[in-house]
């Protein structure tokens, strides 16, 4: 049965000092681009019948330098933090202490709900576009990838709280049976 290989993007500047980097199109740094050219070797044994990547260049730059053909797919854009963009948590707290992403979303931007919708979007078109003649490779962000994880195992969108997911790390999703399962998170 094909998998679904979700990769988040590799470092930014902003990755690397923790801000909330949402629908800022802050650019890779020079790791960063080695390290997404590092994930062509990761990623050389599989075949893809689909490939959609976030339409913000950290993400499509990443999947182009994994030698990655993707179709850019808007649903996959990072969680829209409103005023929170290019904050930090301890920033955010320092106004609102006992703020959650998960649980309170961001004032001008999205909710958990929200973003859970969009990702739904995007699990049904990729399965729809799925044969079984390959995987499905999906290159985005943290936040929106976290939640994918979770809807994919039809948890609600907050669950995306527990799994943590680093800068150019590879998941697979797939089946166990006819259960949706994560096979592999957070890996590098």
């Amino acid at each position: 049965m094909s998998e679904i290989v979700l990769v988040r993007h590799t470092e930014t500047e902003w990755s690397l000092t923790g801000r909330h980097t949402g629908r800022s199109d802050i650019p890779l740094t020079e790791d960063g681009r080695a390290a997404a050219r590092g994930l062509a070797a990761r990623l050389a044994d599989r075949r893809f019948a689909v490939v959609v990547t976030s339409p913000l260049s950290r993400a499509s730059e990443s999947a182009r330098l994994a030698g990655l053909d993707a179709t850019v797919e808007p649903d996959l854009v990072e969680w829209d933090y409103g005023e929170y963009e290019g904050l930090t948590t301890p920033q955010i707290r320092a106004g609102r202490p006992a703020w959650s992403l998960w649980r309170d979303g961001c004032p001008g931007g999205e909710d958990p709900a929200a973003v859970g919708e969009r990702v739904d979007r995007v699990i049904a078109r990729v399965l729809a576009a799925l044969t079984s003649d390959g995987d499905a490779a999906i290159v985005a962000h943290g936040h929106v990838l976290r939640v994918f994880g979770a809807r994919w195992c039809e948890l609600d969108p907050a669950a995306g709280a527990r799994l943590r997911l680093d800068p150019g790390t590879v998941s697979v999703l797939g089946w166990e049976r006819e259960t949706a399962v994560i096979w592999r998170w957070n890996t590098s």
